[in-house]
């Protein structure tokens, strides 16, 4: 945490959270960096309130090869980086009734073909996954390499590693405004000014904001509320439940310790950047949907919260120059996949903007499927 911001830097990222901290990681080195933070505490609104896993086939094929490039970064660091993985074992379960079999064979198939390692499992499986699953719950997709991913320490590695590169960090300092001035930018952060030759657009649910502010048209990034509870249950459901997610996308669940579990109804409810909090409605309607899936009586909710998960229009991630504005960098819309494709989006963004190309599985990764130029008109 810096006293007094710099009058010059090479690349202004706006946005501490896991998207800006990853990347101001991997340009630190070679690169003037100031990653500025609106808030108290980096991380504050999206990536600290994350039920995190990594979870290859969550949030669809496009994000996919995103998350399966970053999973060995995130299992073996580094030693520079961190001295132990981020990820601890558990197995997921896409879950469905007789009448979603069609939907679970069409899952199984897409990711099958993407060299994902999901296999098609029935009833006698699920019931000897899930303790006293309801008897309509037939159909499940099995993939045995979902994992939990510490996201605080994860977080906190990429702020460290920025550091030690050189970035400053500057906390309660939002960008209020920014115009082009010549081969940069003149940008009003809090009360001071700062030249920067690139402006990181990692805002998230304040994306669009940022974009206006600067003089650049919005993409739609649109932020929605998802509510998580934890919930402690009358029946001692395993710590390492795996993680059962609803092939229609109506709830999903994972054991957190003995006898608890955190559970989401899979709500995405339009709304403005703001400091998201839970509704009652939605922990009722995600403990009605966990009660129908599974006899577990609920003895307490224990933690209930609320995130603010933003999307591009098509729901992949955005990572790039602006198509008009080449000085204007995107790295906005991961939606609830963000921490999992950190480590892919980071350096391949990186290489965009003069780093080294990433070697490895993410170098393999191409990235003009995630480029902003998608939204422009005639592309």
């Amino acid at each position: 945490m810096i006293d007094k911001l710099p009058s010059a830097t090479d690349v202004l990222i706006v946005g501490a959270g896991i998207a800006g901290a990853s990347l101001a990681a991997a340009i630190a080195p070679w690169r003037r960096v100031l990653l500025v933070e609106a808030e108290e505490a980096p991380g504050y609104h999206a990536t600290g309130r994350s039920a995190a896993f990594w979870h290859e086939s969550y949030g669809g094929a496009g994000v996919q090869p995103l998350s399966a490039a970053s999973f060995d970064a995130l299992d073996n660091p580094d030693g520079d980086f961190s001295d132990r993985g981020f990820l601890s074992p558990r197995t997921a379960l896409t879950l469905g009734q007789r009448s979603d079999a069609a939907a679970v064979d069409a899952f199984t198939a897409e990711f099958l073909a993407k060299g994902v390692a999901v296999s098609r499992v029935g009833r006698a499986e699920i019931a000897a996954k899930i303790p006293d699953v309801r008897s309509e719950w037939t159909e499940a997709a099995f993939e045995a390499a979902c994992s939990d991913i510490d996201v605080g320490r994860l977080h906190a590695a990429y702020l460290r590693a920025a550091r030690q590169g050189g970035a400053l960090l500057a906390k309660r300092a939002p960008l209020r405004s920014a115009r082009r001035m010549g081969d940069g930018w003149d940008a009003t952060v809090g009360e001071d000014h700062v030249r920067a030759s690139l402006i990181v657009n990692a805002a998230g649910a304040w994306a669009d904001d940022v974009a206006v502010a600067c003089g650049v048209a919005p993409l739609g990034i649109q932020p929605y509320r998802r509510t998580v509870v934890q919930l402690r249950l009358g029946v001692p459901v395993p710590a390492d439940l795996p993680l059962v997610v609803h092939v229609g996308g109506e709830f999903y669940f994972k054991g957190e310790s003995e006898g608890r579990i955190w559970l989401s109804p899979h709500d995405e409810t339009p709304t403005g950047p703001h400091d998201a909090a839970p509704e009652e409605y939605d922990v009722a309607v995600a403990i009605d949907r966990l009660q129908s899936v599974v006899d577990w009586p609920v003895a307490a909710v224990e933690r209930k919260w609320a995130g603010l998960r933003s999307f591009a229009p098509d729901r992949n991630p955005v990572f790039g120059a602006d198509a008009a504005e080449p000085a204007f960098i995107w790295c906005a819309g991961q939606g609830g996949f963000g921490i999992q494709t950190s480590p892919a989006i980071a350096a391949l963004l990186a290489a965009q903007i003069g780093g080294a190309q990433p070697e490895g599985a993410i170098g393999k990764v191409d990235p003009q499927p995630y480029s902003p130029a998608r939204f422009a008109k005639g592309v």
